[in-house]
């Protein structure tokens, strides 16, 4: 237990480090889980895990339910989810194969499954990124999540499939869950809003979809994210996800040092981890010509492939199942991934910007049904961002003025269209957006989404493009206001002071100061 605690405070002084100079804190605590086992080695002393595991599993359970919570079913109907996911992991399996075999492993079965192993991008890193940036209900984030659920499909086959075994026949009741939603929804609204839900979402991500699927033969990763998927339209499970917040990424911290505890790489391993991980601009490039044949647009598709530029925990699960020699190879492999991946996401949007002129060319003559232009008609306000503050700021508009509002969540659009609202699906961030729109009558504009980078970039654009009206924005912090006042915004209001003049004068009134 002190060994474990002394880890922890490792792990957060690494994290720590990393995030000073401006990388991600996971980073860090990949970094230290190899020191560490560096350190046991050239100490001779064990490298015993059991809690380290089981902290490293209970994240992952409570990440997926979180993302499930935040899930559309019907996205993984879309043509460009089923095709992407299944063309990409066969093509990706017959590129990487041939590689390893000349190189490593000259068994065309075990070089099958490495490519294959090698074909998922990591569920993990990739909801943990979307999260972080609010992403995972943007168009491209739903693409990228879909295609990690189809992928999490794959691997659970690909590990039956090395294992010779299948289910057991009790997973088909799993069919049978969406009979339980009423059930789940009116205990959620029983929880009230303190520790109860907090248990209550932790029993159904690691108890009943962990536990549960793992019963019956299924994956209990799976199982986390069904159970999250099943309370995704409850009014409050945005509530949910964020009381479990905290508890996950403490957790999570666990999942990312454990990777550099499982062994020591010697030079054979080094070198497999830095070719493969040479190829990832190759699995990335796969994925961006895959998404924009299915007519995404080049935005679109060249975040949702960053996004799933990596390797997957699964692959470390596919090699202690098919291929134990492979563990520690694969492991470093996943954390040079990691690396490399974790900051590319963190400047994607600003790298788009950057490639944008050599990417749309790529695009195909017809677009995607979520990626039609958009029109903001005789509208002389627009609101960017229709969460709790650009809704309230619509409502006190809507009868005063003409006026227009654009959401990057598509099931957040549906819900104010079919109550009558202005509202439009369009990502502020897309370059292409801002091509061809007519703002001649807009007098001003509400930045009202939740991401900061998302704010700057709207009001970098608004003024690129001439308009002189007036531009207001939200912000939670001092210095995140004067970044968006940098990019052209007139004014920011910092929300939590705003709350506390606002009730400061609603007390003023009812005494007469």
């Amino acid at each position: 237990m002190i060994l474990e605690a002394v880890w922890i405070g490792f792990a957060f002084s690494l994290g720590m480090l990393v995030r000073l100079i401006g990388l991600p804190p996971l980073v860090g605590y990949l970094a230290a889980g190899f020191m560490i086992t560096l350190s046991a080695s050239e100490l001779n002393l064990p490298v015993g895990k059991p809690i380290i595991d089981h902290v490293s599993h209970l994240g992952v359970l409570l990440l997926l339910f979180t993302v499930g919570l935040k899930l559309n079913i019907r996205s993984l109907a879309k043509p460009e989810v089923l095709g992407g996911s299944f063309l990409h992991f066969v093509v990706s399996a017959l590129l990487y194969a041939p590689v390893i075999y000349l190189a490593f492993e000259p068994d065309w079965y075990h070089a099958l499954m490495l490519g294959a192993a090698l074909a998922f991008s990591s569920t993990v890193l990739a909801a943990k990124v979307l999260e972080g940036k609010r992403e995972i209900r943007a168009f491209h984030g739903r693409v990228a999540v879909g295609i990690l659920i189809m992928q999490d499909l794959f691997a659970m086959a690909l590990m039956s499939f090395s294992q010779g075994v299948t289910p057991s026949p009790w997973a088909l009741l799993v069919f049978a869950l969406p009979l339980l939603r009423p059930l789940l929804f009116r205990v959620l609204n029983l929880t009230g809003h303190d520790d109860l839900q907090i248990l209550f979402g932790v029993l159904l991500a690691v108890v009943l979809g962990g536990g549960g699927f793992h019963l019956v033969g299924l994956s209990s990763e799976l199982g986390a994210l069904v159970f999250g998927a099943l309370l995704a339209s409850h009014p409050r499970a945005g509530e949910l996800a964020k009381t479990l917040w905290g508890l996950k990424e403490f957790f999570l911290v666990g999942f990312f040092l454990n990777i550099g505890l499982g062994g020591l790489p010697d030079q054979q391993a080094w070198v497999f981890a830095i070719l493969m991980t040479l190829l990832l601009p190759l699995k990335g490039a796969l994925f961006f010509a895959l998404l924009i044949a299915f007519r995404l647009r080049a935005r679109s598709a060249f975040l949702s492939g960053l996004t799933l530029t990596n390797y997957s925990e699964f692959a470390l699960i596919v090699a202690s199942v098919a291929m134990p020699q492979f563990l520690i190879p694969l492991a470093l492999t996943v954390a040079l991934s990691f690396v490399v991946s974790a900051p590319l996401n963190r400047l994607a949007h600003p790298l788009y910007e950057k490639l944008a002129g050599r990417l749309i060319p790529f695009e195909r003559n017809i677009r995607h049904p979520d990626e039609q232009p958009v029109s903001l008609g005789d509208a002389q306000v627009l609101i960017m961002g229709m969460g709790r503050t650009g809704t309230a700021a619509y409502d006190y508009l809507q009868h005063k003025t003409h006026l227009a509002a654009l959401d990057s969540d598509p099931a957040r659009v549906l819900l104010h269209q079919e109550k009558g609202n202005n509202v439009f699906f369009a990502d502020a961030e897309d370059q292409i957006f801002w091509h061809g729109l007519d703002i001649s009558k807009l007098q001003a504009v509400l930045l009202c989404m939740s991401d900061l980078e998302a704010k700057i970039i709207a009001a970098r654009k608004l003024r690129d493009a001439g308009f002189t009206g007036l531009i207001v924005s939200h912000s939670m912090h001092h210095d995140e206001a004067k970044a968006i006042i940098a990019a052209g915004a007139d004014h920011t209001y910092l929300t939590m002071s705003e709350a506390g003049l606002g009730l400061a004068e609603r007390v003023r009134q009812h005494i007469a100061l």
